[in-house]
């Protein structure tokens, strides 16, 4: 019977099958909206082997994304990238008063 270590160690990232940290979570995430999908177009009457193909569709390509993002950025580039893009591109500073004041606290 195969068991799955998920934790390799202390101060290390949880890792699962290759996906590290946060994409475990996005991976879940993927995966109930999938079947969330999946429920509400066959609530809603559409053909089984229509909402079977939707789910086995939806459920690959976000299974795929998430992998790729992983491949792609690792366990912290995306936070870092989306994090850079909130930083502006420069400062405007239209006085000199913030400088000259530092140094009399």
């Amino acid at each position: 019977m195969n068991s799955y270590t998920i934790n390799k160690g202390i101060n290390k990232p949880i890792e699962f099958k290759g996906l590290k940290a946060q994409y475990i979570g996005y991976l879940a995430a993927v995966l109930v909206l999938t079947l969330i999908a999946f429920g509400v177009a066959y609530a809603i009457g559409i053909s089984m082997y229509l909402c079977l193909g939707i789910g086995i569709v939806l459920g690959t390509s976000g299974f795929l994304f998430v992998f790729h993002l992983n491949a792609v950025y690792g366990e912290y580039g995306m936070m870092k990238k989306l994090a850079q893009k909130q930083v502006p591109p420069h400062l405007l500073i239209r006085s000199r008063k913030i400088f000259t004041r530092l140094n009399k606290h």
